[in-house]
């Protein structure tokens, strides 16, 4: 019998054990699946990271098997990639904004301070700016999503944009 083929469940009174057998066993697996679809080291370390905590975090009778950390993992590269899909997005709002400059260092720059300047603000704001300019939600869709009437969104965002660009400009300054 190979060690892909052994029980994991050997112990069942000791549910680390079982989880540290699987790790053994799986990440090979595991952070070549993502390797192979990602090709950055760093974000398949991260994301085989992200899925075994997953797998710890998961509480029942049945030991989670590789199968369903393969699935795990390919969830996590999912939702890294539509993370990235956001940033990406911010970064083209920024650059079309920024007619300064073609360097991509003051663009990234850009991006950066603006991320910096979004976690500054009240959190009703930064949720909506959030919901409506990196998410791309429309303005009904964020009421819904902020529990809030359309017309009141529409305000917060009044609010929420005003305050940005103050913190923003005024930063800048400095």
């Amino acid at each position: 019998m190979s060690d892909d083929d052994r029980d994991v469940t050997a112990l069942p009174d000791r549910p680390d054990v079982t989880l540290l057998t699987l790790y053994d066993r799986a990440l090979p697996q595991v952070y070549g699946y993502l390797m192979a679809r990602c090709g950055d080291r760093a974000v398949a370390e991260d994301l085989t990271a992200e899925t075994f905590l997953a797998a710890a975090a998961v509480r029942t009778n049945v030991p989670p098997t590789v199968g369903w950390l393969i699935g795990v993992a390919r969830h996590k590269l999912v939702d890294h990639w539509r993370w990235q899909a956001r940033q990406e997005r911010l970064l083209h709002a920024v650059e079309g904004s920024s007619s300064s400059s073609d360097d991509p260092w003051d663009v990234e720059l850009d991006r950066l301070h603006a991320h910096d300047v979004l976690t500054r603000l009240a959190p009703q704001h930064r949720a909506a700016l959030t919901l409506r300019y990196l998410d791309g939600l429309s303005v009904p869709e964020s009421a819904t999503a902020l529990g809030r009437g359309v017309a009141a969104t529409e305000a917060l965002l009044v609010r929420a944009r005003r305050e940005f660009r103050h913190v923003y400009e005024g930063s800048n300054d400095a």
